[in-house]
This record gives C-alpha cells, structure tokens and sequence, in this order.
C-alpha cells in the first residue's frame, strides 16, 4: 500500500497494514505537506529583551523572547471594536497562492496530501483580539464576536476550497483548547458559541472530499465528543497522556484517529528508554487498535521542550518497531 492509502486506512479503521508515521528521515513520514504561500510577515524593531517582533498578515502584532519559541501576539490587530468596521483579513480565496502545493501534489500521488490552514475560528480571532480581551468578548461582547466569526470564517472556507482544488487528501488546523486541567471556557459556552463553528468549517471540507486534521494542546477531553460530532477524524495531541492513553481508547477508540509523539511532557522528559518504548507500543495498541487509529508522530522542537533529537529516536525505533500489524 502507498503512503496515502496507509493513512486513509487509518483514518477510516479499514485494517491498514501498519500504522501512520509522520517522522524524520531515514524513518517513514507518510504526509506531503502542501507549501502555501503566505503574504511576508513585516519586521518590526524589538522592544526591551525581545529577540523578534514582527506583524503577521491578519494585521497582529508578535513578539518572542527566544529563537527557540513561536511567540506570542503582543498587539492585536482590533484593539477596539470600532475598527472592526475597517479591518481587512487576508485573502485566503487566492488560488495563486496554492499553485506551487497543487504541482507538488499533482507531482507525488503515493503521500498522503495534507492542506494547512491557520485554526479554526477561534485560534484566528483569538489572535485579532489578543486572548485576554477575547476571553472577556466572549462574556460581554457577544454580537461583536459574531460580527468578527463571520469575517474570519467567510476566509477559512475559502482556504478549504483552494485547498481542495489544489488536490489536498485532508486538512490540519492548530487550535489549543485547553489549559493543563480544563478547557480555557465553559463547555457549555463552547457548545454554543463554537461548535456551529466546528459543524460549518469540517462540514465544508468533508463536502469537498477531504478529511479534518485537528492539534489542540491542553486538556480539552470535555469536547472530544463534541468534536466527533462535529467531523473531526484525526485528534493530534502531543501530551497524550494529559487525556489518559487509556481513556482515550476506552472512550474514543475506534470514532476518531489519534497523532501523538510519545509524550512530551509526562514520557520523554524521563528520557528513559524502556518509558518511552512502553509508551510508543502502549499508544499503538491501543489507540490504534480499532482495525487502525493512530499515526505516530514526532515533536519537532526538541530543544524547546529540553530533550536531544536522540531521545525522540528511541520513540522513532518503538513506532517502527511495534507499528506492524499481525
């Protein structure tokens, strides 16, 4: 089987012959990530012992303390509702900007064909507004948090269009839910709020035949239903183990595919072989005991979580090693 028809048998528990694996060479790596080009992000001077400041295309601006880490927004690109009015989004409709992903695509039929698009619409409008005033709008700002969800999914749809158009097998979309023990709103508010959100965005890309790939970090489990409902396939979550390894499976198994590296926090901090290895074959069992399920993954920050490239390689071999089906 190809790269592709593996990871569609994953995603779909049709008895693939080995699990998923997203890892770096000279391991598997059974995705081909489409390039979008994305407008250039603006340089900015950095204030006080900022090491980048920079104003991404959705108008935000960003700062990082390090090399090592992404950042975060230090100005939104809405500070006060008056200039919603006036807000320009990117155009995420330009199709130009997918040409060179449709090539690559049309070039390499055997890997499974992966589309990203930056979050949903939380994880963008979150961004406009910077958290902590968003959070508030949630509570007291209600009609004007419908009047920016609009604006940022009208653009995300177009995303999902292009990206199939340009030959994309599923999309993948960034949104933390969670802090360390709970979702970062009420589930109930979530339920009202965003799961039209969630229905509308994975409904379109299943209409256009592609499946939906979400990472979320934190403990966010009080809506994993909520996101099999709403379409979800695939559940990628490097701290499996913040959920429980085990009540993902008892609970989920078999509904929704799960894309984990071992641990990042709980296994390889431990940076003990046989953990991590107990690890990797756990997950394989069973998460991706339902006839499919998982695909192995790989964290690709290292040095931001503390750990050599060498301790991932005890998982890489585990996933390999383990990853074959009888």
């Amino acid at each position: 089987m190809t790269s592709r028809e593996i990871i569609r048998a994953v995603l779909e528990f049709d008895r693939p012959p080995r699990i998923g694996m997203t890892l770096p060479e000279p391991y598997p790596n059974d995705f081909l990530r489409g390039r979008w080009r994305r407008p250039p992000e603006q340089e900015l001077p950095p204030k006080g012992n900022e090491f980048r400041r920079w104003r991404d295309e959705w108008g935000v601006i960003w700062a990082t303390l390090s090399k090592f880490i992404r950042g975060e927004p230090v100005e939104a690109a809405v500070p006060d509702w008056a200039d919603l009015d006036s807000y320009q989004p990117p155009d995420l409709g330009n199709r130009a900007d997918y040409a060179e992903a449709a090539r690559e695509f049309a070039a390499d039929t055997e890997k499974f064909r992966v589309g990203g698009i930056p979050g949903f619409t939380f994880n963008v409008a979150r961004y406009i507004r910077k958290l902590e005033n968003y959070l508030c709008d949630l509570a007291i700002e209600r009609e004007n948090i419908d009047r920016l969800h609009v604006i940022v999914r009208a653009e995300l749809l177009k995303a999902i269009d292009c990206w199939a158009d340009a030959g994309a097998d599923a999309i993948a979309f960034c949104e933390d839910w969670g802090t360390q023990d709970r979702l970062m709103i009420s589930p109930s508010m979530w339920r009202e709020i965003f799961k039209p959100e969630f229905r509308a965005l994975a409904g379109r890309a299943h209409e256009r035949g592609m499946f939906v790939l979400m990472h979320s970090c934190g403990k966010m489990t009080a809506i994993i239903e909520d996101l099999i409902e709403c379409g979800v396939n695939c559940l990628q979550f490097d701290q499996p183990r913040l959920h429980g390894i085990e009540y993902l499976a008892d609970h989920y198994g078999g509904r929704v595919a799960f894309w984990c590296p071992v641990d990042i926090q709980k296994t390889l901090q431990t940076k003990d072989s046989e953990q991590i290895r107990a690890d990797a074959r756990l997950m394989i069992e069973r998460l991706g005991g339902f006839g499919g399920g998982f695909i192995g993954g790989y964290y690709g920050a290292n040095e931001a979580i503390g750990i050599t490239p060498e301790i991932q390689d005890i998982a890489c071999k585990a996933f390999v090693e383990f990853g074959r089906y009888e």
